[in-house]
């Protein structure tokens, strides 16, 4: 039922990296999640059953960031310790996925591991800084530090969700959050400090596998301008959700679909 789903660990220099992986397909599909409050041990079966539409036809792998994460680490820090991950795994020309922070790193692999990724999808990412997320990522340093991961959390419905979906489940936040192992403060503060040091813009022409950017047109976290904005440099194919912010990879039910659709192709 759960797809042969299954977590693991990979050494990478400096720690481990934990990974989820399901499907039996001969294709490599990597998941870079974004951002996040918790890591992602404990949720293959949840993984699983969200992207169960990719595994027939690939074996799916989902990256979480390394356990010893150093203060002023930087996306290119992450995405190396993704690549290196990929090497161990040995994982040659993968389907590519990532979604805010997660596309962040896939740009930078992508950039400097071309060799790599077959075909790419960016969801909800940014190639270069905007005051909209810095002043976003900011605001929830301050409230982690003042009043811990609850309080980013609960801003984060806010602005990650559209106002149809706040409507619909905010009396079920307080428990969602509740039932949330959460990291620790220290480790969020520098991840999130990570997402601020994202300039692959002036790069992305050094992309050489096909790519297809999905965004939000209310993106309250990253702007939807910013999904277009890498789209019209690479020239590629993308999509915009008008009515959805930051979290459209989890309310557009095709969302998904795209990417299979997008990655089947050719």
């Amino acid at each position: 039922m759960f797809y042969n789903a299954k977590e693991f660990t990979v050494n990478v220099t400096g720690g481990v990296v934990s990974v989820i992986s399901f499907g039996k397909g001969k294709k490599p599909l990597v998941m870079v999640p974004g951002l996040r409050l918790s890591d992602i041990k404990g949720s293959s079966k949840v993984v699983a059953l969200y992207y169960r539409i990719f595994a027939k036809e690939y074996t799916v792998y989902m990256f979480d960031r390394k356990d010893k994460i150093l203060e002023g680490c930087t996306i290119h820090d992450l995405a190396e310790d993704a690549a290196e991950v990929m090497n161990e795994l040995q994982l040659k020309k993968v389907y590519l996925f990532g979604a805010s922070q997660g596309g962040m790193i896939a740009q930078d692999i992508a950039i400097n591991h071309p060799e790599m990724v077959y075909k790419m999808v960016l969801g909800v990412t940014l190639s270069k800084n905007n005051a909209t997320v810095t002043e976003v990522i900011e605001h929830w340093i301050k409230l982690a530090k003042e009043t811990g991961l609850s309080a980013v959390a609960a801003d984060y419905m806010y602005k990650g969700y559209s106002e149809k979906y706040i409507k619909k489940y905010k009396f079920f936040v307080p428990l969602a959050i509740k039932t949330q192992k959460l990291m620790t403060v220290e480790r969020f503060i520098t991840l999130a400090e990570a997402c601020l040091t994202c300039n692959t813009y002036d790069d992305l022409d050094k992309i050489q596998c096909p790519v297809l950017v999905l965004g939000g047109g209310r993106d309250k976290v990253v702007t939807g301008e910013a999904s277009k904005e890498i789209a019209e440099k690479l020239n590629c194919e993308y999509y915009i959700y008008s009515e959805l912010s930051h979290e459209a990879y989890n309310e557009a039910k095709d969302f998904n679909h795209r990417i299979y659709e997008f990655f089947a192709k050719g």
